[in-house]
């Protein structure tokens, strides 16, 4: 179970996943040995499953970043998940309730390839396409 210590520590690498153990301790009130302790235990129970990099995609080149809520034909759901686990332009794909089955949130460099990818998700099903228009978070 976590305690307000292991919540604290999360928030922090969640903002900051670079932080120094030792930084974290100071904010926490724990040395840097024991926040490291707290970080290993908490990734062997999977409660952190990883780190990564936040990109901002508008710095490196233009981008179209697309809400796809796909529509399926069928109910044998394996070939899909399979489909968009592999597609590097898929930054993260949701299971969901109400309308549509699945929200994909696309990031493509222009409309082309935007289109394209579309056109490959037509034999899984029907889809609806939201543009985002600004990142607020």
């Amino acid at each position: 179970m976590l305690d307000q210590t292991d919540l604290s520590i999360l928030a922090l690498l969640r903002e900051n996943s670079r932080l120094q153990w030792k930084d974290i301790g100071e904010k926490v009130h724990l040395s840097g040995q024991a926040v490291g302790n707290r970080i290993r235990r908490m990734e062997e129970q999977g409660i952190i499953q990883g780190y990564t990099a936040v990109i901002d995609n508008a710095r490196i080149g233009p981008a179209l970043t697309a809400i796809v809520t796909m529509f399926m034909k069928t109910t044998d759901h394996q070939k899909f998940t399979r489909f968009v686990s592999a597609r590097p332009e898929v930054a993260e794909a949701h299971r969901i309730s109400g309308e549509g089955c699945y929200a994909l949130f696309v990031s493509v460099p222009d409309q082309a390839a935007l289109n394209a990818f579309l056109d490959e998700l037509l034999p899984f099903g029907n889809y609806k396409v939201n543009l985002s228009i600004g990142k607020i978070k």
